[in-house]
């Protein structure tokens, strides 16, 4: 992948990592000053349902952060693209679609149908 791809690549998940780490500030500072009383048992169940909610979209979003620190270490390495499973380049519109992907889509859809058939 040429230099210009790859800083492209760069920014684009520079963007994504700092528009993830902004919302998980947000939500460290909303759910600490969350702290209301409520009188209803019902409002509360709510309340705690639409935090825990929450909660497991910023774990998934923490997931996403390592992924792209991940994928931005392989930019600098230079093995970005190039996919773990066979050494062959990862296709553009892939890594335009998933830019933290580690496996082309021939060796993702294998992976893909041996899970399937493992039922995983």
């Amino acid at each position: 992948m040429d230099k210009e791809k790859l800083e492209y690549f760069r920014r684009l998940l520079n963007e994504r990592l700092d528009a993830l780490l902004s919302d998980a500030a947000k939500t460290v500072n909303e759910l600490t000053d969350d702290e209301e009383n409520f009188p209803d048992p019902t409002d509360r169940a709510t309340v705690e349902s639409d935090r825990n909610f929450l909660l497991r979209i910023r774990d998934r979003e923490r997931k996403l952060i390592m992924k792209i620190r991940e994928a931005l270490k392989r930019i600098d390495d230079g093995t970005y693209g190039i996919c773990e499973e066979c050494g062959e380049e990862i296709s553009e519109q892939r890594l335009m679609a998933r830019p933290v992907t580690t496996l082309c889509i021939d060796c993702k859809t294998t992976q893909e149908e041996d899970e399937k058939r493992r039922g995983q």
